[in-house]
């Protein structure tokens, strides 16, 4: 897999990151999902959002060509996945 596409909804956005690789986000206009898709273009790791509404093929097309073929933003989402990765959450011991 090169890159994942999704609504944008908290799991699988972190499944997508947690993987390690570039996310495009279609919200559909729900706040988790519009706020997912800010932040997921803000930290570099996908492209702007594409609102559902205005998904088109050649718009999907875009996004993912972008995602797979920009070698910084590939590298952000590996790190990131790395990072989430290494977290146990509240499986963590207290410390």
């Amino acid at each position: 897999m090169s890159a994942v596409v999704h609504h944008g909804g908290a799991g699988a956005t972190a499944e997508g990151l947690r993987a390690g690789k570039p996310t495009i986000i279609c919200p559909t206009y729900i706040n988790d999902q519009l706020f997912w898709g800010r932040r997921i273009f803000e930290l570099g790791v996908g492209p702007k959002p594409i609102p559902q509404k205005k998904l088109t093929a050649e718009a999907l097309s875009l996004a993912i060509r972008d995602a797979v073929a920009d070698a910084g933003m590939r590298g952000r989402a590996e790190e990131l996945g790395v990072k989430i990765r290494a977290e146990w959450g509240c499986t963590e011991p207290s410390r």
